[in-house]
């Protein structure tokens, strides 16, 4: 998947999430930190690929995404995996907890998840597309939906243009069916600030 999918299905699952188990109050601070870590989350699978946005946009950033993809066994391999997740999960968590001091008026737990949401939902729409991915490593078995290779999507072709337009509608679809939902969410932000 391109990483303009990934982003609009990290944002998606963590709606989705949230419609679905409501939170108590949040405040603006964590309500902006959440969405900024669930886009990283979206992306942060694909670090281990030297050509990812996020290595474009560092100075000598294909020298580092050489020396990460190579350390994390290439391309879709531990990063797409429960056990990059675990790992990433455990690593986001040291670092927001470092930085929690600087942000104290974040709530941290709300952040990580939303991270975690991101992760997850990259590797979900990945097991789309015709590679799959590795869920289970240390068991190599890359695991796709459908079953048939042949019918799951190729990056960046038009299926996954139209599953872009699909998850795009179901986000409209579900922020009007939820309307009086999500502005009760953002009152309590505003009331809470």
């Amino acid at each position: 998947m391109t990483a303009r999918t990934h982003d609009l299905a990290a944002i998606t699952a963590l709606g989705l999430l949230l419609i679905v188990y409501p939170i108590g109050d949040i405040n603006l601070a964590t309500a902006l930190v959440a969405l900024v870590a669930n886009q990283i989350g979206g992306i942060t699978p694909d670090i281990d690929q030297p050509t990812a946005p996020l290595w474009h946009n560092l100075p000598v950033g294909r020298f580092f995404g050489k020396i990460v993809g190579k350390s994390m066994g290439g391309h879709r391999f531990l990063t797409h995996s429960l056990l990059g997740v675990a790992l990433f999960g455990g690593l986001s968590r040291l670092f927001l907890n470092f930085i929690h001091p600087l942000m104290p008026h974040v709530q941290i737990n709300l952040v990580w998840w939303a991270f975690l949401v991101g992760m997850l939902s990259h590797l979900i729409m990945d097991t789309l597309t015709k590679e799959g991915v590795p869920w289970l490593l240390p068991i190599p078995i890359r695991f796709g939906f459908p079953p048939l290779r042949k019918l799951r999507i190729t990056t960046g072709k038009s299926v996954e243009k139209l599953l872009f337009l699909a998850i795009l509608a179901i986000d409209i679809w579900y922020c009007t069916a939820n309307y009086q939902h999500i502005l009760t969410i953002f009152r309590r932000i505003v009331a809470h600030n």
